[in-house]
């Protein structure tokens, strides 16, 4: 199972700074979202900014909501000042000192 939203901090730009119960954080665009049914009324941003952390998710006052697993393998993650991408990245290889290659 994929870590739950902990905590969600909605960004001027459409975007949610989420940290999940792993503590990892990242961003999650919403902006491919804004077109379509239920979502159109995140379109108004400060609407869009009552996004609230809601039982493992991200969920606003009129019920819209996503799911926590798009949510985690959707979000760009956050390293210092570089974001990577999440589940498909692989981890950067480093030779230590003995030059033997490790993670």
């Amino acid at each position: 199972m994929n870590p739950r939203v902990k905590s969600v901090a909605p960004r001027d730009d459409f975007r949610l700074e989420i940290t999940f119960t792993n503590d990892e954080k990242g961003i999650y665009d919403c902006r491919h979202l804004l077109e379509f049914g239920v979502f159109k009324e995140l379109q108004n941003r400060s609407y869009f900014k009552k996004a609230r952390a809601v039982g493992g998710t991200v969920a606003w006052p009129h019920d819209q909501d996503i799911c926590p697993d798009t949510l985690y393998l959707g979000s760009m993650r956050l390293h210092s000042r570089e974001c990577a991408p999440n589940s498909y990245s692989r981890p950067r290889l480093t030779r230590s000192a003995s030059g033997a290659r490790g993670g």
